[in-house]
């Protein structure tokens, strides 16, 4: 079996985690550290991948009952959301050869349980995992995404203050991730006070995500960023494309018809292509005393992890290359992994080719608390090379 090849994978021999020794059988050993995730053992017994590298890609040998083959089409089956013949897979193998394989596959079915909502499959097994390793099993949690489904009734209002600018890429983030947990947002954006085209691009992202997962969408006070864009745009120019792409939104937003018909012909004399169609878009007014109020500080440096949640496929890529942004201004970046359920393959590939950027910038990146069905991906395209990946407990 050949796969695409996105980074260099480990060498052929190297050494897996030692086997736990004889013990009574009722010994428990506390849990060890999150485990990384180059560290984490697929194999049978002995190591027995073998690895031919031709022509930029990696040959998997089908070696030791297909053990590297199993993992390997358990995760591309995930992460295309085959959810079910990846669990398959893995208790064909665990039931055929449980007692001779690494601890990764173990960890790779009790998360795809966890994942799924699975709690008495996984009770099941996890005692067959604890036996094989004499340790303590990881405990149940659902991670699967029916709690976020959850939407509250209220949306909440983010004011946003400051620059619009290419350094608010965190900002944008935060604001995503509270949109897509209450499926609305409103926005108030009365006191910006100066944007440029990397902010409207940034904005004009975070504005497509939410339509692409039926995130209702207020805009609130859009006539002094509307000014402050139309300051920008220049007939028979065609530079900054988003400038007047987001300066054709916020006429929506602020209900100016004759005026965005005048500037959406000039666009399209401009940039020699059709401009977006006229939908008036009316804000709601708040409903109660009670909408949950974000001051959200677009000058404010950035701090904290950044966040890669929910399930990413090639139609939400963007949360991944949003990563690039936030990294720029930091040597060691941090990546909180613990709500992402699923990455597809594209995606990965993506994510790959922005951290092996970053590593050859210098800076140090560490995925953190990601999930085994992801972990077996990220493993198998390379990820691990290009940053650290820490499993979550």
């Amino acid at each position: 079996m050949v796969l695409p090849f996105f980074g260099k994978k480990p060498a052929p021999g190297t050494p897996s985690p030692a086997a736990p020794t004889a013990a009574a059988p009722s010994r428990v050993v506390p849990p060890a550290e999150p485990a990384e995730l180059s560290k984490l053992d697929f194999s049978v017994g002995d190591p027995t991948h073998a690895l031919a590298h031709c022509a930029g890609q990696v040959e998997v040998q089908e070696m030791g009952g297909g053990i590297g083959a199993a993992y390997e089409e358990a995760a591309v089956l995930y992460a295309n959301g085959n959810t079910e013949d990846a669990e398959a897979v893995l208790n064909v193998v665990l039931d055929a050869q449980g007692g001779r394989t690494g601890e990764g596959l173990w960890m790779m079915l009790l998360d795809l349980y966890r994942l799924t909502g699975q709690r008495q499959r996984f009770e099941q097994r996890v005692l067959d995992y604890a036996t094989r390793f004499e340790r303590s099993p990881p405990p149940w949690s659902d991670l699967s995404s029916a709690p976020e489904q959850v939407r509250s009734n209220v949306a909440p209002m983010v004011n946003m203050s400051g620059g619009l600018s290419g350094q608010a890429a965190t900002q944008f983030q935060q604001m995503g991730i509270i949109g897509r947990k209450s499926g609305a947002i409103r926005i108030d954006l009365g006191r910006l006070r100066s944007v440029d085209e990397t902010g409207c691009t940034l904005f004009r992202g975070v504005l497509r995500e939410f339509a692409a997962e039926r995130v209702n969408v207020s805009l609130l006070n859009c006539g002094q960023l509307a000014e402050m864009l139309a300051g920008q745009v220049r007939a028979g120019e065609p530079s900054g494309r988003d400038i007047w792409l987001l300066l054709l939104e916020m006429l929506q937003h602020t209900g100016e018809q004759e005026r965005f018909e005048n500037l959406a012909v000039d666009y399209a004399i401009t940039f020699e292509e059709s401009p977006p169609s006229w939908e008036p878009r009316v804000a709601q007014a708040a409903s109660s005393t009670s909408v949950q109020e974000v001051a959200l500080d677009l000058d404010a440096p950035p701090c904290g992890d950044f966040v890669l949640d929910g399930e990413i496929t090639s139609a939400a890529v963007e949360k991944i290359r949003k990563l690039a942004a936030h990294a720029s201004s930091l040597q060691n970046v941090e990546v909180d992994c613990s709500q992402l359920r699923r990455i597809d393959f594209v995606s990965a590939g993506t994510l790959f080719n922005i951290l092996a950027t970053l590593q050859a910038q210098g800076k140090k990146v560490a995925l953190r608390n990601v999930n085994a069905m992801v972990a077996a991906l990220l493993r198998m395209m390379g990820v691990d090379q290009v940053a650290v990946v820490l499993l979550r407990s």
